[in-house]
């Protein structure tokens, strides 16, 4: 009787050690990617900024005392007059030169690649530093959670739907920014939130933890599969319509007046 009491308890606790070392393994599955790619993407957009101030050159083109350009001890890389730039950064010459979105360009003169290179150019220091920090606070925990080609594929879609909207909504100057790209990132980071929102033990932090330890896998449920459907189909058919109706010369803003309000903050020459 003793003997069979010391091996009943002798195999509970090796179940117990068993079920322990099964949790151990199945929790140390969860990928942390190691983040490259939104780093690259900073280093990259700070590049693109020095080369476009530059070319720039705003002693070479500004002279006179009224038009002063701004940090002159910095050379041929000080700002545009405040006037001209409150964000310190180029002239919106400069800008449409070196690849800004320009609706007359991209619909008449058939520059459908600054569709893309936009979004890698900034209007200014106080322009490219907002941005680089959003991305580095939302791009950065999504890349070690979901990974470099997940985060890079939504980056450029928003980004590349972002500058489809800015064309059909503000045709009377010009658009740079990566603010679509940013807003794509934040979409995806509050869609994950909202659809695991019972497996996060802390719902106001990012890392993901589970709240019962019996679960030990995340388990995508039928309307999970329902929404990426619905999502996918609603993002070739919303890109397909707004490049129809960008190379067919349509104005945005008689369809929706208000939207423009929409697309990002407006200076004196160009939006951003």
């Amino acid at each position: 009787m003793a003997n069979r009491d010391v091996e009943r308890g002798g195999k509970q606790n090796r179940e117990v050690h068993n079920n322990n070392n099964y949790f151990y393994d199945e929790s140390s599955r969860d990928t942390h990617w190691t983040p490259w790619l939104v780093p690259a993407i900073v280093v990259a957009n700070l590049a693109v900024f020095i080369a476009v101030m530059f070319v720039n050159d705003c002693p070479k083109k500004i002279n006179g005392p009224n038009k002063a350009c701004v940090a002159r001890f910095l050379g041929r890389f000080s700002f545009q007059p405040l006037r001209e730039n409150p964000l310190f950064g180029p002239s919106s010459s400069t800008l449409e030169r070196m690849g800004a979105l320009e609706w007359r360009k991209v619909v008449h003169e058939h520059h459908g690649w600054r569709l893309v290179t936009c979004m890698w150019l900034h209007a200014g220091i106080i322009h490219l530093l907002t941005n680089m920090l959003s991305l580095i606070f939302i791009g950065i925990r999504l890349e070690q959670q979901f990974g470099f080609i997940r985060v890079g594929l939504i980056y450029l879609v928003s980004g590349f739907g972002g500058s489809i909207l800015s064309s059909l909504f503000l045709q009377e100057s010009i658009s740079v920014g990566a603010s679509g790209a940013l807003f794509g990132l934040l979409g995806a980071m509050l869609s994950e939130l909202l659809i695991n929102w019972t497996i996060y033990a802390n719902k106001y932090g990012w890392e993901a933890s589970r709240t019962n330890t019996s679960v030990t896998k995340r388990k995508h449920s039928m309307y999970q599969y329902v929404l990426f459907v619905v999502a996918a189909v609603l993002l070739v058919v919303g890109l397909t319509v707004g490049l129809v109706m960008l190379f067919k010369g349509e104005n945005g803003n008689k369809h929706c007046k208000w939207c423009h309000r929409l697309s990002c903050f407006p200076t004196s020459k160009w939006t951003c």
